[in-house]
């Protein structure tokens, strides 16, 4: 199987210099940033987002400097919400570590979740692109709203599959879209171009999650970095779940309103919900989602010339469909 250091590869060198430009970027003469900045670093991440900008720009035609750039803003942005996002969803832990909020505390997050988002702006206007500071910021805005209607919405068990894949939408793949589209800007792909581009990544982007959220239910809490089913956990119904509360009748509504009344799940619990899980084929039917979106994601480029970049997008849609964390 295709893994993701072969995908990325052909960026490799890109990816280490997005690496370098995050930590050069984070330096302070407030100690505190770098040092938080380094313990994010320290803790990995898959990097797709700036690998799929980067991989754009190729594909457009583009080898200058400012993909790595725009890249290295995209990570900014990526990381102030998932530092703040840990905060708001109580998280104590990321990636298998601490959370930033668990170990420095919320006072100090916040303001460092702040200070990147601030940060990513500052990188993106050092250069003269309108096109570009528009996106990040309308994806931006539209992450913030996204994790605000997802928070009107915890612990709703009416929550419609629509209002779902509207907070999909908003927390992450409008920014894998923006992505894919500053890619096609850097080399000017034209309006089909970056159109096509567009859709590619917000579909990437909402395969991505819809696997993030089959995970969460179905992963090894070893490989995961945190308790199984936390999303639950916390109040939020994933797409499994909704279809389990819409297709499961009564008994399997009341189990699951009881864990998101308590924000506790027991073993017993689980493996009853896990079992309804199972015989409704609820996880079957949000993988059949992820599916359709990662198609709709391979569609997209077909406008777009053939070319090894156009290829690696190829396989990273498969890869989503099939990783394990």
């Amino acid at each position: 199987m295709v893994t993701l250091s072969d995908i990325f590869e052909p960026i490799r060198l890109d990816l280490d210099q997005v690496e370098r430009e995050f930590a050069r970027h984070v330096e302070s003469h407030v100690a505190l940033i770098p040092e938080i900045g380094r313990y994010i670093q320290d803790a990995g991440g898959k990097r797709v987002r700036p690998a799929v900008l980067l991989m754009a720009a190729r594909l457009s035609g583009y080898s200058g400097n400012l993909a790595v750039l725009y890249a290295s803003v995209v990570e900014f942005i990526h990381t102030a919400t998932l530092v703040h996002d840990d905060i708001v969803d109580h998280s104590t832990l990321r990636r298998g570590r601490q959370a930033v909020h668990s170990k420095w505390g919320n006072d100090v997050t916040v303001l460092l979740g702040d200070y990147l988002y601030i940060k990513s702006m500052a990188l993106a206007l050092t250069q003269d692109s309108l096109d570009v500071v528009r996106i990040l910021c309308d994806v931006t805005l539209r992450m913030i709203e996204g994790e605000l209607f997802q928070l009107s919405k915890n612990g709703d068990l009416a929550l419609s599959e629509s209002d779902h894949f509207e907070i999909i939408q908003r927390k992450t793949a409008d920014l894998f879209g923006g992505c894919a589209e500053i890619g096609g800007i850097l080399g000017n792909a034209g309006p089909e171009g970056r159109r096509a581009l567009r859709e590619y990544g917000f579909s990437l982007g909402v395969a991505f999650q819809l696997v993030d959220d089959l995970l969460d239910l179905t992963g090894r809490e070893e490989v995961l970095g945190k308790p199984i089913a936390s999303d639950l956990r916390e109040g939020k119904l994933t797409l499994p779940l909704i279809h389990l509360v819409q297709q499961g009748g009564l008994h399997v509504r009341t189990l699951v309103a009881d864990v998101v009344r308590d924000r506790q799940l027991t073993p017993e619990r689980w493996q009853e919900i896990a079992a309804c899980l199972s015989e409704h084929r609820s996880l079957d039917y949000a993988y059949r989602k992820a599916t359709e979106f990662g198609a709709r994601a391979k569609a997209s480029l077909a406008v777009l010339p053939a070319s090894p970049e156009r290829e690696g997008l190829m396989a990273l849609a498969d890869y989503v469909l099939s990783r394990d964390r």
